[in-house]
């Protein structure tokens, strides 16, 4: 029977209007960021590099997505959180450390994506670099790597207070953006477009591949799955294969994140190390 007074229904409202609020104050957090970059280093434009990238990694993006990308001669980036190790969810089930290992022996990138996939705005300093040394430590055990990973954030959710603590962690920190990274980047805040459903959405997604063979720069894709029926922000096999193929085509040199960093010039041996090319502000 509904409450005479309503009280589940303002509860509910509120609910609705806090979201809306985080998500707001999200979005404006990520354009100061973006405003107000923490260091710089310059993005050659002489050339157009595109990477692919993986986020959460469900398992079709290892049966489906790397292999479409290996036959294509190339390699992609994927970002694990180890806390979702395994887990089924509705339309995708997680990877396991195994194909984590598998992913890594057939030559891609393993990527931070947290261990805990929380919103780091909503985690205070302490226990961020808490989180991120837990997932460090579940990487290395599948991917031993003496220099800094690169990170994706969980939701493309920045924080402008622990720029310090993610650049002293990472190589570089990929967040959302739809844009192409151009010129002088902040490269804890990378720019990535998202392959993501509708259908139709997908298909337009060449066109920031031929913007990018018109004026080059480092343009990063980012998905989740890639399935006949693919969650909202995955995409089909055939789309996958058809932006792959396209960049192929177009004369795009593709490279994991890390190998489009070296191409770059942006080079780091150990944690806290300056890179060449970088420009603090």
């Amino acid at each position: 029977m509904p409450d005479p007074f309503g009280i589940p229904a303002s509860r509910a409202s509120l609910a609705r209007l806090s979201m809306r609020f985080d998500q707001f104050a999200g979005r404006m957090e990520n354009r100061l960021i973006r405003a107000v970059p923490r260091a710089t280093m310059e993005v050659p434009t002489q050339e157009p590099i595109v990477s692919f990238t993986f986020d959460d990694v469900p398992d079709s993006a290892l049966d489906v997505g790397a292999a479409i990308l290996e036959a294509n001669g190339t390699r992609g980036t994927f970002y694990i959180s180890g806390g979702l190790e395994g887990q089924v969810e509705p339309g995708r089930t997680l990877i396991d450390r195994a194909g984590c290992r598998e992913l890594a022996a057939r030559g891609h990138e393993i990527g931070c994506h947290s261990f805990g996939h929380h919103d780091i705005r909503q985690v205070d300093g302490p226990a961020l670099a808490e989180d991120l040394a837990r997932n460090a430590a579940y990487l290395d055990a599948i991917d031993p790597r003496p220099a800094p990973r690169n990170f994706a954030y969980p939701y493309n959710s920045g924080s402008f207070g622990k720029r310090g603590l993610l650049a002293r962690a990472f190589r570089s920190c990929r967040a959302g953006g739809e844009g192409i990274n151009r010129g002088p980047t902040d490269p804890t805040f990378l720019r990535a477009v998202e392959i993501r459903q509708p259908q139709q959405h997908v298909l337009g997604l060449v066109r920031w591949i031929d913007a990018l063979v018109t004026d080059p720069g480092w343009l990063i894709f980012f998905t989740h799955d890639v399935s006949p029926r693919p969650t909202p922000h995955g995409c089909t096999a055939p789309s996958f294969h058809l932006l792959v193929g396209y960049a192929v085509a177009r004369g795009c040199r593709i490279l994991t994140v890390d190998a489009a960093l070296d191409h770059m010039g942006l080079r780091r041996t150990g944690p806290g190390q300056t890179n060449p090319g970088e420009q603090r502000r």
